[in-house]
């Protein structure tokens, strides 16, 4: 039985507007090689400049990691060569990072433990490299996007705790605003290493698995490769210090190339950039746009309005999701409803109508805040259900019309007439329609009765309140009805 031990270095892209040292729009999709300048391109001569909101971006993301902001930052260069790096050589961090020393508290599927972050740091990507059959082209609009690298300790054990990570990671920085996580486009990519040994021998030899862009493909590159190096030591074999691919197509990872050390990109002073001193400004502009994290959110959800785990873990997936639900429970509670009973209600609807609702339309949980159905529209709805003064078919049908012609669905409700209808003799009129339509339905209901056959007697019933409800327009209120429906069966 081996330990396993595994750190990662997640990529993000901030989502600046221009690229961290020049002027270039910083943006995915557009037209190849559109984006570039003599600065990203690397000509002889020009100077680079630092775009401090990336700088701001970055430690706002190295405040939430709990990181320390040292007192003074600087860059250097990371001398390579490759082709989509025009200057050979990549503007990055390495003595003083701009975050150094945190931790993040992961928590779900059953995990819960604490990763320490090594540091974060600021840097340049490179470009990017399309492969086609035997030609290689290259896009330089991604050389010089700000990326911040994320660097954690290794102390993860599994491929589902470093995907855990990875989807906790993810949720933070669209939180904060700074990235937009998606990873299919490369705006999050992560590079593993995992190492195993023997319980209390230490960290193993390192192998390095490159550009996984799915927390998915973090968790099965990572347990194939925790299998792959456990075989090779009961074999009697060393375990190579590689960088590596996963092959998700074969489901396993593949040599790319012996592992370099960090001594052989001969890290130097980049001349160009002067140190970075934030000042008292700067710092309270990163305090200023700190936000509630998912998780503390999530637990706050559980304890402050009574929902379940399940329940806080999908409203806090996104944090405009998070918001409108917050602000719909608010406007229930002007209502005369409780909090918590507002709080089920809302959830209840946010998490099954509405999410159908949206995903019918084609509108994105993220962008919910310019959705029609405000949360003071919702609230409205649900506390003239919840009150009575709406059948829930009806409360439905107000939403949908709301959404379609973008009107308030009270006002709605009042003037199509699908208030609740709570007057007895109205309600008998229909009651009465029923049993004269349904005599049979009432005789197999006594006849029910006297067999104790329970079941069908409420089934029965049940049909009869359905076409009370029907003759309404869904309008009578079901308890009354089912009362009088109760009534004639005893006569």
């Amino acid at each position: 039985m081996y330990q396993s031990f595994i750190g990662l270095e997640v990529h993000i892209h901030l989502v600046s507007k221009t690229k961290v040292f020049c002027g270039c729009r910083a943006a995915f999709g557009d037209e190849p090689n559109t984006n570039v300048c003599p600065v990203c391109m690397g000509y002889p001569g020009v100077l680079p400049s630092l775009n401090i909101e990336s700088m701001r971006m970055g430690c706002i993301v190295a405040k939430s990691l709990n990181c320390r902001i040292p007192e003074k930052t600087w860059f250097e260069r990371k001398q390579y060569f490759y082709p989509d790096m025009p200057k050979n050589y990549q503007i990055s961090q390495f003595t003083s990072p701009l975050g150094q020393e945190g931790c993040l508290d992961i928590e779900g599927k059953g995990i819960k433990k604490r990763v320490r972050i090594k540091e974060c740091h600021l840097e340049e990507d490179a470009g990017k490299m399309i492969h086609t059959g035997t030609a290689s082209l290259l896009d330089y609009n991604r050389a010089g996007v700000s990326l911040l690298e994320i660097v954690t300790e290794p102390d993860m054990e599994t491929g589902e705790e470093a995907e855990l990570f990875i989807q906790q990671l993810r949720r933070m920085v669209r939180y904060l605003g700074v990235c937009d996580g998606n990873m299919e486009e490369g705006s999050l990519r992560a590079d593993a290493n995992v190492s195993i040994n023997l319980p209390g021998r230490g960290l193993g030899r390192k192998v390095e698995i490159k550009n996984l862009n799915s927390s998915r493909f973090v968790r099965l590159g990572l347990n194939y490769e925790i299998r792959r190096q456990g075989a090779l030591l009961d074999a009697g074999k060393t375990v190579a210090q590689e960088t590596r691919l996963w092959n998700q197509n074969r489901d396993q990872t593949e040599q790319m190339r012996t592992k370099e050390n960090a001594h052989d990109y001969r890290y130097f002073p980049e001349p160009d950039l002067p140190v970075f001193t934030p000042d008292t400004a700067f710092l309270k502009s990163v305090d200023d746009a700190l936000v509630e994290l998912p998780v503390p959110r999530m637990r706050r959800f559980e304890r402050e309005y009574a929902l379940t785990g399940e329940q806080a873990d999908l409203l806090c997936d996104e944090k405009a999701l998070a918001d409108y639900f917050e602000e719909a429970v608010g406007e229930a509670e002007k209502r005369s409803m409780t909090k918590q009973d507002g709080a089920a209600r809302i959830a209840n609807w946010l998490l099954t109508d509405i999410k159908h609702i949206l995903a019918r339309e084609g509108i994105e949980i993220s962008a919910i805040g310019s959705f029609k159905l405000t949360p003071r529209r919702l609230a409205s709805v649900v506390a003239l259900a919840a009150q009575g003064q709406v059948s829930m078919k009806n409360a439905k049908q107000a939403l949908e019309t709301a959404i379609l012609e973008d009107r308030d669905p009270q006002t709605l409700i009042k003037e199509r007439g699908w208030e609740q209808l709570t007057d007895p003799v109205k309600i008998a009129e229909a009651v009465q329609s029923v049993y004269a339509a349904e005599a049979g339905t009432f005789a197999q209901i006594r006849t029910a009765i006297a067999g104790g056959n329970r079941k069908r007697q409420q089934t029965l019933t049940a049909y009869l309140v359905g076409k009370v409800l029907a003759l309404t327009g869904g309008r009578a209120d079901p308890k009354i009805a089912g009362a009088q429906i109760e009534a004639l069966i005893k006569q």
